[in-house]
Protein backbone atom coordinates (compact mmCIF):
# COMPACT_ATOMS: atom_id res chain seq x y z
CA UNK A 1 0.00 0.00 0.00
CA UNK A 2 1.06 3.69 -1.14
CA UNK A 3 0.58 5.37 2.00
CA UNK A 4 -1.77 8.78 1.46
CA UNK A 5 -0.63 11.98 2.96
CA UNK A 6 -3.64 13.34 5.28
CA UNK A 7 -2.95 16.72 3.96
CA UNK A 8 -4.01 18.56 7.44
CA UNK A 9 -1.73 19.54 9.79
CA UNK A 10 -3.90 20.28 12.73
CA UNK A 11 -5.56 16.95 12.40
CA UNK A 12 -2.00 15.47 11.87
CA UNK A 13 -0.87 17.25 15.06
CA UNK A 14 -3.75 16.12 16.82
CA UNK A 15 -3.33 12.29 16.12
CA UNK A 16 0.09 12.57 17.29
CA UNK A 17 -0.69 13.57 20.73
CA UNK A 18 -3.70 10.78 20.68
CA UNK A 19 -2.57 7.34 22.34
CA UNK A 20 -2.27 4.43 19.60
CA UNK A 21 -5.08 2.53 18.66
CA UNK A 22 -5.99 -0.55 20.86
CA UNK A 23 -7.79 -3.38 20.77
CA UNK A 24 -7.98 -5.12 24.46
CA UNK A 25 -9.83 -8.58 24.71
CA UNK A 26 -11.11 -9.58 28.11
CA UNK A 27 -13.61 -11.69 29.85
CA UNK A 28 -16.05 -10.63 33.01
CA UNK A 29 -19.42 -11.73 34.52
CA UNK A 30 -16.93 -14.96 35.88
CA UNK A 31 -16.47 -15.69 32.27
CA UNK A 32 -19.64 -15.63 31.38
CA UNK A 33 -19.09 -13.54 29.04
CA UNK A 34 -16.05 -12.70 26.41
CA UNK A 35 -15.07 -9.41 24.51
CA UNK A 36 -13.02 -6.69 22.62
CA UNK A 37 -12.97 -3.00 23.07
CA UNK A 38 -11.34 -1.34 20.21
CA UNK A 39 -9.87 1.98 19.92
CA UNK A 40 -9.54 3.00 16.27
CA UNK A 41 -8.69 6.71 15.88
CA UNK A 42 -5.75 6.51 13.91
CA UNK A 43 -7.39 3.56 11.50
CA UNK A 44 -10.53 5.27 10.33
CA UNK A 45 -8.25 8.61 10.16
CA UNK A 46 -6.13 6.04 7.46
CA UNK A 47 -8.48 4.31 5.73
CA UNK A 48 -10.58 7.98 5.48
CA UNK A 49 -6.89 9.57 3.97
CA UNK A 50 -6.57 6.26 1.63
CA UNK A 51 -9.74 6.99 -0.24
CA UNK A 52 -10.12 10.54 0.03
CA UNK A 53 -8.65 11.42 -3.28
CA UNK A 54 -10.94 9.22 -4.88
CA UNK A 55 -14.20 10.38 -2.81
CA UNK A 56 -13.54 14.24 -3.01
CA UNK A 57 -13.22 13.65 -7.02
CA UNK A 58 -16.04 11.72 -7.75
CA UNK A 59 -18.47 14.66 -7.91
CA UNK A 60 -19.66 16.27 -4.30
CA UNK A 61 -17.50 17.79 -1.57
CA UNK A 62 -16.60 16.58 2.26
CA UNK A 63 -16.39 12.73 2.03
CA UNK A 64 -18.66 13.27 5.88
CA UNK A 65 -20.65 10.26 4.55
CA UNK A 66 -18.65 7.87 3.04
CA UNK A 67 -16.30 8.24 5.97
CA UNK A 68 -18.79 7.34 8.60
CA UNK A 69 -20.09 4.71 7.12
CA UNK A 70 -16.75 2.77 5.72
CA UNK A 71 -15.79 4.12 9.03
CA UNK A 72 -18.14 1.56 10.67
CA UNK A 73 -17.75 -0.97 8.36
CA UNK A 74 -13.77 -1.19 9.09
CA UNK A 75 -14.33 -0.81 12.93
CA UNK A 76 -16.65 -3.71 12.58
CA UNK A 77 -14.49 -5.65 10.41
CA UNK A 78 -11.75 -5.13 12.97
CA UNK A 79 -13.61 -6.60 16.16
CA UNK A 80 -14.42 -9.92 13.67
CA UNK A 81 -10.96 -10.71 14.07
CA UNK A 82 -11.65 -11.69 17.97
CA UNK A 83 -15.12 -12.47 17.49
CA UNK A 84 -14.66 -15.17 14.87
CA UNK A 85 -10.88 -15.80 14.76
CA UNK A 86 -9.56 -18.88 16.32
CA UNK A 87 -5.77 -18.96 14.06
CA UNK A 88 -4.76 -17.62 11.20
CA UNK A 89 -7.17 -16.79 9.39
CA UNK A 90 -8.90 -14.37 6.99
CA UNK A 91 -12.50 -12.60 6.36
CA UNK A 92 -13.98 -11.05 3.72
CA UNK A 93 -17.69 -9.45 4.69
CA UNK A 94 -19.72 -7.80 2.00
CA UNK A 95 -22.65 -5.65 2.82
CA UNK A 96 -24.75 -5.23 -0.76
CA UNK A 97 -27.56 -3.30 -0.95
CA UNK A 98 -27.86 -3.21 -4.77
CA UNK A 99 -31.20 -0.43 -4.50
CA UNK A 100 -30.08 1.52 -1.50
CA UNK A 101 -28.10 5.18 -2.31
CA UNK A 102 -24.65 3.53 -0.67
CA UNK A 103 -24.96 0.19 -2.36
CA UNK A 104 -22.89 -1.04 0.47
CA UNK A 105 -19.39 -1.93 0.66
CA UNK A 106 -16.31 -4.78 0.47
CA UNK A 107 -14.09 -5.16 3.86
CA UNK A 108 -11.50 -7.57 4.79
CA UNK A 109 -9.95 -8.22 8.10
CA UNK A 110 -6.96 -10.62 8.39
CA UNK A 111 -6.04 -12.21 11.79
CA UNK A 112 -2.37 -10.79 11.46
CA UNK A 113 -3.93 -7.46 12.68
CA UNK A 114 -5.37 -5.59 9.26
CA UNK A 115 -8.32 -4.01 7.80
CA UNK A 116 -9.07 -2.70 4.06
CA UNK A 117 -12.16 -1.99 2.58
CA UNK A 118 -14.09 -0.06 0.43
CA UNK A 119 -17.54 1.19 -0.85
CA UNK A 120 -19.88 -0.12 -3.68
CA UNK A 121 -20.43 3.10 -4.84
CA UNK A 122 -17.91 5.97 -5.51
CA UNK A 123 -19.51 8.42 -4.18
CA UNK A 124 -23.09 8.26 -2.50
CA UNK A 125 -25.21 10.61 -3.45
CA UNK A 126 -26.74 13.30 -0.96
CA UNK A 127 -30.07 15.75 -1.62
CA UNK A 128 -29.25 17.31 1.81
CA UNK A 129 -27.79 17.59 4.98
CA UNK A 130 -27.64 15.21 7.20
CA UNK A 131 -30.03 15.34 10.02
CA UNK A 132 -29.34 12.33 11.83
CA UNK A 133 -26.59 9.71 12.03
CA UNK A 134 -29.37 7.13 10.67
CA UNK A 135 -27.72 5.45 7.86
CA UNK A 136 -30.94 3.31 7.17
CA UNK A 137 -31.81 6.07 4.13
CA UNK A 138 -28.45 5.10 2.71
CA UNK A 139 -28.06 1.72 3.03
CA UNK A 140 -31.69 0.61 3.49
CA UNK A 141 -33.49 -1.70 1.39
CA UNK A 142 -33.21 -5.55 0.62
CA UNK A 143 -29.92 -6.70 0.39
CA UNK A 144 -27.85 -9.42 1.25
CA UNK A 145 -24.98 -9.37 3.97
CA UNK A 146 -22.02 -12.21 3.43
CA UNK A 147 -19.38 -13.36 5.56
CA UNK A 148 -16.67 -15.50 4.13
CA UNK A 149 -14.16 -17.08 6.05
CA UNK A 150 -10.71 -18.69 5.16
CA UNK A 151 -8.42 -20.87 6.94
CA UNK A 152 -5.11 -22.44 6.14
CA UNK A 153 -5.43 -25.36 4.12
CA UNK A 154 -9.11 -24.86 2.84
CA UNK A 155 -10.25 -25.35 -0.94
CA UNK A 156 -13.20 -23.36 -0.48
CA UNK A 157 -13.90 -20.58 2.33
CA UNK A 158 -16.69 -20.82 4.46
CA UNK A 159 -19.79 -19.05 3.29
CA UNK A 160 -22.90 -17.34 5.19
CA UNK A 161 -25.23 -14.53 4.41
CA UNK A 162 -28.24 -13.24 6.17
CA UNK A 163 -30.60 -10.24 4.94
CA UNK A 164 -29.44 -6.95 5.95
CA UNK A 165 -31.77 -3.66 7.31
CA UNK A 166 -29.14 -0.90 7.06
CA UNK A 167 -28.28 -1.05 10.18
CA UNK A 168 -24.28 -2.49 10.13
CA UNK A 169 -24.12 -3.58 13.86
CA UNK A 170 -27.43 -4.58 14.12
CA UNK A 171 -26.70 -6.85 11.07
CA UNK A 172 -23.87 -8.22 12.53
CA UNK A 173 -24.82 -9.05 15.64
CA UNK A 174 -28.38 -11.17 13.64
CA UNK A 175 -25.72 -12.87 11.67
CA UNK A 176 -24.23 -14.30 14.94
CA UNK A 177 -27.44 -15.62 16.17
CA UNK A 178 -28.23 -16.79 12.77
CA UNK A 179 -25.27 -18.47 11.27
CA UNK A 180 -22.80 -18.74 14.38
CA UNK A 181 -25.56 -19.20 16.96
CA UNK A 182 -23.99 -17.37 19.57
CA UNK A 183 -25.98 -14.28 21.26
CA UNK A 184 -23.60 -10.86 20.62
CA UNK A 185 -23.79 -7.58 21.36
CA UNK A 186 -21.61 -5.08 19.14
CA UNK A 187 -21.93 -1.60 18.34
CA UNK A 188 -19.10 1.02 17.14
CA UNK A 189 -18.76 4.68 17.50
CA UNK A 190 -16.77 7.97 15.21
CA UNK A 191 -17.15 11.07 17.02
CA UNK A 192 -16.50 13.95 14.18
CA UNK A 193 -15.39 17.87 15.14
CA UNK A 194 -17.40 20.69 13.79
CA UNK A 195 -15.02 20.90 10.40
CA UNK A 196 -15.94 17.16 9.90
CA UNK A 197 -12.54 15.22 11.11
CA UNK A 198 -12.68 12.37 13.09
CA UNK A 199 -11.58 13.08 16.41
CA UNK A 200 -12.80 10.09 18.04
CA UNK A 201 -13.50 6.18 17.09
CA UNK A 202 -13.87 3.33 18.39
CA UNK A 203 -16.18 -0.25 18.67
CA UNK A 204 -16.84 -2.78 21.42
CA UNK A 205 -18.27 -6.52 21.06
CA UNK A 206 -19.62 -9.04 24.06
CA UNK A 207 -20.53 -12.79 23.16
CA UNK A 208 -22.23 -15.30 25.80
CA UNK A 209 -19.67 -17.80 26.11
CA UNK A 210 -20.72 -21.71 27.52
CA UNK A 211 -19.85 -22.82 30.66
CA UNK A 212 -16.91 -24.83 30.50
CA UNK A 213 -15.31 -24.64 34.20
CA UNK A 214 -13.69 -22.43 36.69
CA UNK A 215 -16.95 -20.27 38.53
CA UNK A 216 -20.30 -19.28 37.64
CA UNK A 217 -22.18 -16.90 39.90
CA UNK A 218 -19.32 -17.35 42.83
CA UNK A 219 -20.00 -20.90 42.46
CA UNK A 220 -17.44 -23.26 41.59
CA UNK A 221 -18.80 -25.98 38.68
CA UNK A 222 -17.15 -29.15 37.02
CA UNK A 223 -18.33 -32.51 35.59
CA UNK A 224 -22.15 -32.83 34.93
CA UNK A 225 -22.37 -29.66 36.05
CA UNK A 226 -21.06 -27.90 33.29
CA UNK A 227 -23.51 -27.07 30.14
CA UNK A 228 -21.59 -27.04 26.91
CA UNK A 229 -23.51 -24.21 25.30
CA UNK A 230 -24.66 -21.28 26.73
CA UNK A 231 -27.64 -20.62 28.68
CA UNK A 232 -29.53 -18.01 27.27
CA UNK A 233 -32.53 -18.04 29.25
CA UNK A 234 -30.16 -16.96 32.36
CA UNK A 235 -27.61 -14.76 30.20
CA UNK A 236 -30.42 -12.79 28.20
CA UNK A 237 -31.16 -10.29 30.82
CA UNK A 238 -27.36 -9.57 31.94
CA UNK A 239 -26.68 -9.59 27.77
CA UNK A 240 -29.51 -6.81 28.13
CA UNK A 241 -27.86 -5.10 30.64
CA UNK A 242 -23.95 -5.05 28.79
CA UNK A 243 -26.06 -4.09 26.11
CA UNK A 244 -27.69 -1.18 27.00
CA UNK A 245 -23.92 -0.04 28.81
CA UNK A 246 -22.47 -0.15 25.58
CA UNK A 247 -24.27 2.02 23.73
CA UNK A 248 -25.13 4.63 26.80
CA UNK A 249 -22.92 7.65 27.68
CA UNK A 250 -20.10 8.14 27.65
CA UNK A 251 -20.39 7.13 23.59
CA UNK A 252 -16.75 5.17 22.65
CA UNK A 253 -15.79 7.81 20.13
CA UNK A 254 -16.21 10.43 22.43
CA UNK A 255 -14.14 8.51 24.96
CA UNK A 256 -11.35 8.12 23.09
CA UNK A 257 -11.40 11.78 21.43
CA UNK A 258 -10.35 13.21 24.92
CA UNK A 259 -7.25 10.79 25.17
CA UNK A 260 -8.64 8.41 27.39
CA UNK A 261 -7.59 4.70 27.70
CA UNK A 262 -9.39 1.19 26.39
CA UNK A 263 -8.73 -0.07 29.90
CA UNK A 264 -10.37 2.64 31.08
CA UNK A 265 -13.18 2.51 29.71
CA UNK A 266 -13.96 -1.49 30.72
CA UNK A 267 -13.48 -0.34 34.52
CA UNK A 268 -16.11 2.74 34.13
CA UNK A 269 -19.17 1.52 32.09
CA UNK A 270 -18.33 -2.35 32.82
CA UNK A 271 -16.88 -1.76 36.56
CA UNK A 272 -19.85 -3.42 38.35
CA UNK A 273 -19.20 -6.74 36.22
CA UNK A 274 -15.53 -7.39 36.89
CA UNK A 275 -13.98 -7.23 33.31
CA UNK A 276 -10.57 -9.03 33.15
CA UNK A 277 -8.20 -8.17 30.20
CA UNK A 278 -6.71 -10.88 28.65
CA UNK A 279 -4.35 -9.18 26.43
CA UNK A 280 -3.87 -5.57 24.38
CA UNK A 281 -3.26 -6.62 20.43
CA UNK A 282 -2.82 -3.62 17.83
CA UNK A 283 -4.80 -3.63 14.71
CA UNK A 284 -4.38 -1.08 11.81
CA UNK A 285 -5.82 -0.04 7.81
CA UNK A 286 -3.49 -1.47 5.84
CA UNK A 287 -2.96 -3.20 2.46
CA UNK A 288 -1.04 -6.22 0.61
CA UNK A 289 -1.44 -4.73 -2.55
CA UNK A 290 2.25 -3.52 -4.31
CA UNK A 291 3.38 -2.55 -7.64
CA UNK A 292 4.96 -6.09 -8.55
CA UNK A 293 1.62 -7.65 -7.63
CA UNK A 294 -0.10 -6.02 -10.14
CA UNK A 295 2.34 -6.23 -12.40
CA UNK A 296 1.93 -10.14 -11.48
CA UNK A 297 -1.21 -10.15 -12.29
CA UNK A 298 -1.05 -8.09 -15.81
CA UNK A 299 1.90 -10.60 -16.88
CA UNK A 300 -1.03 -13.51 -16.45
CA UNK A 301 -2.90 -11.88 -18.89
CA UNK A 302 -3.89 -13.78 -22.53
CA UNK A 303 -0.92 -13.25 -24.51
CA UNK A 304 -3.14 -10.72 -26.91
CA UNK A 305 -3.75 -9.01 -24.60
CA UNK A 306 -0.05 -8.21 -23.88
CA UNK A 307 0.21 -7.68 -27.01
CA UNK A 308 -2.62 -5.22 -27.26
CA UNK A 309 -0.89 -3.23 -24.46
CA UNK A 310 2.71 -3.64 -25.79
CA UNK A 311 1.04 -2.20 -29.49
CA UNK A 312 0.19 0.61 -27.71
CA UNK A 313 3.16 1.75 -26.53
CA UNK A 314 1.07 3.60 -23.41
CA UNK A 315 1.73 3.08 -18.97
CA UNK A 316 -0.32 1.53 -17.52
CA UNK A 317 -2.09 3.13 -14.17
CA UNK A 318 -3.75 0.68 -11.56
CA UNK A 319 -5.89 1.91 -8.58
CA UNK A 320 -6.30 -0.49 -6.07
CA UNK A 321 -10.01 -0.82 -5.13
CA UNK A 322 -9.25 -1.46 -1.26
CA UNK A 323 -6.75 1.38 -0.47
CA UNK A 324 -7.05 3.85 -3.36
CA UNK A 325 -3.07 3.22 -4.00
CA UNK A 326 -1.60 4.19 -7.62
CA UNK A 327 1.12 2.24 -9.40
CA UNK A 328 2.19 2.83 -12.67
CA UNK A 329 3.83 0.14 -15.00
CA UNK A 330 5.46 0.38 -18.10
CA UNK A 331 5.46 -1.30 -21.01
CA UNK A 332 9.19 -1.84 -20.95
CA UNK A 333 8.27 -3.76 -17.35
CA UNK A 334 6.02 -6.57 -18.95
Amino acid sequence: MVKAEIGDRELEEYLEALPADDMVHFTMADGRFRGALFHGTHLVNRMRAQHAAAWQTAGRGPDILECYILGQACLSAALLIPAVMKGREHVSWTYDVESAPARGFCVEADSAGWVRGHLLADRIPLEKPLDSWDMAPFLGGEGIMTVQTLRPGDKYPQTSSVNTTGNIADDLVFYFDRSEQIKTALTTSIQMDRQGRVIGAGGIFLQVMPETGGSYGGVARKGSQLNSSPDYGADGELLSRLEERCTSKPAIGSWFSEGKGTEDYLAKVFGEFSPVVALHRSVVYDCPCSKELFLRHVRSLPQAELDDIRRKGEPLELVCRNCSSVYHIGVEEL
